[in-house]
């Protein structure tokens, strides 16, 4: 059997995912073909690149927006959570960036993304906006099936946090384009790679506060914790958003044991690289590819 072990010791983010499974071998190529079928793709490019973090080589995935957009990533935000979130990437810094969003400053991570800068105002779509562009795109089941249950995740968490009936959640940043393709691009790598069974690591989450829309908010965001409900969550001193909601998303929906590596033989190792960058440890999410017998 084919297995995945995320050891998300610098947290996980959308675009940190998307990078890791390109390292391991996942084709950007077929990435790129697969997602044109969500007929967006007059609304981005995709670039991946070889980086440097602290000493290891990693793979950098970044959404590239036109025009205001900019966005990103991941965030998502319900709105909300003002993006703060951080994108993926973690941390960003700023205020925001993406998907992970950044909150905020501190935030760590990474994100890179785009641009952040978010304009947000763009593309803003509605849980059933996103429903409709990934059922009528044409993916086989798989793809199609982890790509809505990541969705469903976050809006659901985003309804509790905003005491709203579920289907009027409006994806801040989760609508953002550039999450649309972090969480579809994971799933199709994920089935591109043939992976059977995920494991991953205790996450950390990070530390610090972030700003969202209705002021500074503690790490994790808001939804970010809610997505994690059920998921073991590991201390660190690190300051920043290390865990965005598309990564926590992403981990919620795949990840069937968390825990150590389990007794597997290890065929491929992948890192995907975050925004940031920190002094003492490299700003990665490592994957291991192998056989579990």
């Amino acid at each position: 059997m084919k297995a995945l072990y995320l050891d998300c010791f610098s947290g996980i983010s959308g675009d940190m995912t998307i990078g890791a499974l390109l390292d391991l071998g996942g084709d950007l190529d077929l990435l790129k073909e697969e997602l044109k079928k969500l007929n967006i793709d007059e609304e981005y490019d995709i670039e991946s690149n070889k980086v440097v973090k602290t000493g290891v080589s990693a793979t950098k995935f970044d959404v590239l927006l036109h025009h205001e957009h900019v966005h990103g990533h991941d965030h998502h935000h319900t709105h909300d959570h003002e993006h703060s979130h951080s994108h993926d990437g973690h941390t960003h810094d700023h205020s925001h960036s993406h998907e992970g969003h950044t909150h905020e400053h501190d935030h760590s991570h990474d994100h890179h993304h785009h641009g952040h800068d978010h304009s947000h105002d763009h593309h803003h779509r509605h849980y059933s906006d996103i429903v409709e562009l990934i059922s009528q795109a044409g993916f086989n089941e798989h793809v199609e099936k982890m790509a809505l249950k990541i969705f469903e995740k976050i809006g659901r968490a985003e309804a509790k946090i905003h005491n709203m009936p579920f289907e009027k959640v409006h994806f801040h940043e989760v609508g953002a384009v550039d999450s649309i393709i972090d969480i579809v691009g994971t799933c199709i790598l994920m089935d591109q790679l043939q992976i059977s069974k995920v494991y991953a690591s205790n996450i950390p989450v990070g530390n610090g506060k972030i700003r969202i829309a209705h002021g500074l908010y503690p790490v994790p965001a808001p939804a970010t914790l809610e997505i994690m409900k059920g998921i073991p969550i590991q201390r660190t001193n690190i300051r920043g958003e290390l865990t965005t909601p598309t990564g926590a998303a992403i981990a919620a929906a795949f990840v069937e044991e968390f825990g150590p590596i389990p007794t597997m033989r290890v065929d491929a190792v992948g890192y995907g690289a975050g925004t940031k960058d920190f002094a003492d440890h490299p700003n990665v999410l490592r994957a291991m590819m192998g056989t579990i017998e």
